[in-house]
Parts: C-alpha cells; sequence; structure tokens
C-alpha cells in the first residue's frame, strides 16, 4: 500500500501567531518536518482574540468565507484568514468569528474563567475546518486533530462528513495534551451536535447530564485511529482507555525523536482499516 502524501493539521496553537509554548512550537514543526519527509500538508487553527493581525500579515479570503454555520437555531458567520509562517514555506488557514474568536482568548477569559460558550465553539471549530477542507477541494490522507478545540472533528469526519471526498475513508490521528477543561457541558450538547449525518444512535453515549472533558475523549476516541500522548503528564486513564479499545498509542518521549515517530505513526494508521463505534 501506497504511504499517506497528505497530512491536515487541525491545531489549537501555531507560532509565532501566538506567544511561544510547547503545543505551540509543535504547531509550527510537527508540520514542517512532515512537509520536509515530502508529505504536502495544510494548518489550521483558531483565530483567537490576541493574535495581531497586522503584524503577523493575516488576510481574508473572500472565496472561502461567507458560510454560515447554524448551532443552537443562530447563524454564526464563517470567516476565513491566512497567513504565512515566516522561515518555512507554509501558510495557516485562520478560522475567525465575531461571537467565538475576535476579542475572546483561548479557554479562559483573562481572569482565568472558563467561557460558558466553549461546547458552541467547539462544535463552530471543527466544522468550520471541515467545510473549508472541502471547499479547498483538498482531500488529506491524515488528520491530525491537537488540543481541545480539535475534539469533535474526528466525530465529524467519520459521521456527517464520511461520504464526502474529501475525508472518505480517510484517517484521524487525536493528540491528547495536559489542557483538561473543567466545566460540565449543558444537558442540550448532544442535540448542538447533531447536523445532518450525526444519528441519535451515534450521540447516545454523551446524552449524559455530567458530561465533562475525560468522559468527552473517551467518546471521541471511538472516532480515531490512533492517539498520542504530547505532555507528560496527559491524564494516564485516558491512554489506556484507548489501549483498551485497540487504538495505536504513541507514547510521551519528549520531542528528540517526536516528529518521525509521528509521521510513522501516520503510516501506521492508513493501513488500518477504520473502527468507529457500532
Amino acid at each position: 500500500m501506497t504511504k499517506p502524501s497528505k497530512v491536515l493539521f487541525i491545531a489549537q496553537e501555531v507560532v509565532p501567531f501566538v506567544e511561544d509554548n510547547d503545543m505551540a512550537l509543535i504547531g509550527k514543526k510537527l508540520p514542517q518536518a512532515t512537509q520536509e519527509r515530502g508529505r504536502e500538508i495544510r494548518i489550521f487553527m483558531p483565530k483567537w482574540g490576541n493574535i495581531n493581525e497586522r503584524r503577523n500579515q493575516l488576510h481574508e479570503v473572500i472565496r472561502l468565507s461567507g458560510m454560515n454555520l447554524i448551532i443552537d437555531d443562530t447563524d454564526h458567520p464563517l470567516i476565513i484568514k491566512v497567513a504565512s509562517v515566516p522561515s518555512a514555506r507554509m501558510q495557516v488557514y485562520f478560522i475567525d468569528n465575531d461571537d467565538y474568536f475576535q476579542q475572546r482568548l483561548r479557554l479562559t477569559d483573562a481572569d482565568g474563567k472558563e467561557y460558558s460558550d466553549n461546547h458552541e465553539r467547539l462544535i463552530f471549530y471543527a466544522r468550520g475546518v471541515l467545510e473549508t477542507v472541502k471547499k479547498l477541494r483538498w482531500c488529506p490522507d491524515i488528520i491530525h486533530c491537537h488540543g481541545w478545540p480539535s475534539l469533535l472533528a474526528p466525530l465529524y469526519i467519520k459521521t456527517a462528513y464520511k461520504d464526502e471526498p474529501s475525508f472518505r475513508g480517510k484517517k484521524v490521528v487525536l493528540s491528547l495534551y495536559d489542557d483538561e477543561f473543567e466545566s460540565i457541558f449543558p444537558a442540550n450538547f448532544a442535540m448542538l451536535l447533531k447536523i445532518k449525518g450525526v444519528t441519535l444512535k451515534d450521540l447516545k453515549p454523551i446524552t449524559d447530564k455530567a458530561l465533562n472533558y475525560e468522559k468527552l475523549v473517551k467518546y471521541v476516541m471511538h472516532f480515531v485511529d490512533g492517539v498520542v500522548a504530547n505532555a507528560p503528564n496527559v491524564n494516564p486513564e485516558l491512554l489506556e482507555y484507548a489501549r483498551q479499545i485497540g487504538k495505536p498509542v504513541l507514547e510521551y518521549s519528549g520531542l528528540e525523536h517526536y516528529y518521525e515517530a509521528c509521521n510513522d505513526l501516520y503510516d501506521e494508521v492508513w493501513e488500518q482499516t477504520n473502527n468507529t463505534p457500532q
């Protein structure tokens, strides 16, 4: 079987658009290392409110913008921006929206309080990325999801988008960090997730009045083909659960061999058959 040649990165953050930290460095260096290995890459991240658009030379891509995503019976305009990564031949696509990202930080506000609509931001980001990839008419072989904003992408890829040319038969890898949130999801969260192609049977495991980060990740793991521990203190119960349901797990061992190990994992999961909930 030929090796996967195209990798989509659904990131939480990428250097230099946010401050230098381990997750943002991986957001830049993993796609760069993947591209250097001869694979074609695309990178997406949210347009967080503290990103300086002028300094980073972001500009709107009119042909990709203009769609409205409906969440809880409300239209939310999808705005797509793009910028280049200096010193690397890469572009980053930004998912933007006035309600969810403009003037808003990441998981918490300036006082450290989690945003009450983070669950809606999850939905908007995942659907925004997938709709934009469709418009690009680009067909990745591997989709690598990083951080909490990307958590719902595997669910949608393996259900609502499973017959789309860009995503049909594709493999999904989920990277877990130490970015767990504390909020309990609202009781109507499962219904907010429901779009054409996502059935009530698909959502039954998360119709839980006490749905939290750990329960959501365990649910999402059924829709992925591989799991990566991207921090030394990732919840060990989540990694053990991934093993129990038969997912290959790339353990955390620092960054020295990380980029090569991820690319090896892409080849490994590409050879697997799909394994989604029954």
